[in-house]
């Protein structure tokens, strides 16, 4: 059976599973309704609709 000559290093063993671990960008989508980019079947913050009808009435910053 295989033995290692020598301990692996913490910076070795964190450098080869780094390098598979990054984040992926999010795919966001445009509202159907008011054209703001937003995240898959998540409400538009901007207008209040999700799929197609009103579930929630906007803040209005001003």
């Amino acid at each position: 059976m295989a033995v290692p000559r020598s301990k692996t290093s913490h910076a070795v063993t964190t450098r080869r599973r780094g390098v598979n671990m990054h984040l992926a960008t999010p795919q966001l989508i445009e509202c159907k309704n008011c054209g703001n980019l937003i995240l898959p079947h998540h409400v538009c913050q901007k207008c209040g609709f999700y799929n197609g009808r009103q579930v929630i009435t906007p803040e209005v910053n001003g």
